[in-house]
């Protein structure tokens, strides 16, 4: 049910597509750039990942089931392992902000054309 639903609402984000890579990871983009990463373990959703800002990290980080994101950028990814880390309103807040982060740093030109 909650893989179900963050599948559809990152999906109903202006622009957003969604490609299986690394194994079992659903990885969501807009413009090519990855702003979401659901990782599965068969159809069980094992974790999610998304952007953030270094001092949104910090805030993260402090709470129990989440941690920088492996192999992404320092301080400015986190990997929530345990979804009771937060609500499914909050989860649902900071994945859209993940995809504002990344659309703001697409090109003037490139947001103009995508009318974002």
């Amino acid at each position: 049910m909650r893989l179900a639903h963050l599948k559809a609402s990152a999906l109903a984000l202006p622009h957003t597509t969604v490609v299986k890579q690394w194994g079992e990871c659903l990885v969501f983009k807009v413009a090519g750039k990855m702003f979401l990463l659901l990782a599965l373990d068969g159809e069980t959703l094992d974790g999610v990942i998304f952007k953030c800002t270094p001092d949104e990290f910090d805030d993260l980080t402090d709470l129990d089931g989440i941690i920088q994101a492996p192999y992404c950028a320092k301080r400015h990814w986190v990997r929530v392992g345990d979804l009771a880390a937060l609500p499914p309103a909050e989860l649902d807040r900071r994945i859209r902000r993940s995809y504002d982060l990344v659309v703001a740093k697409l090109t003037k030109k490139l947001r103009a054309q995508l009318g974002l």
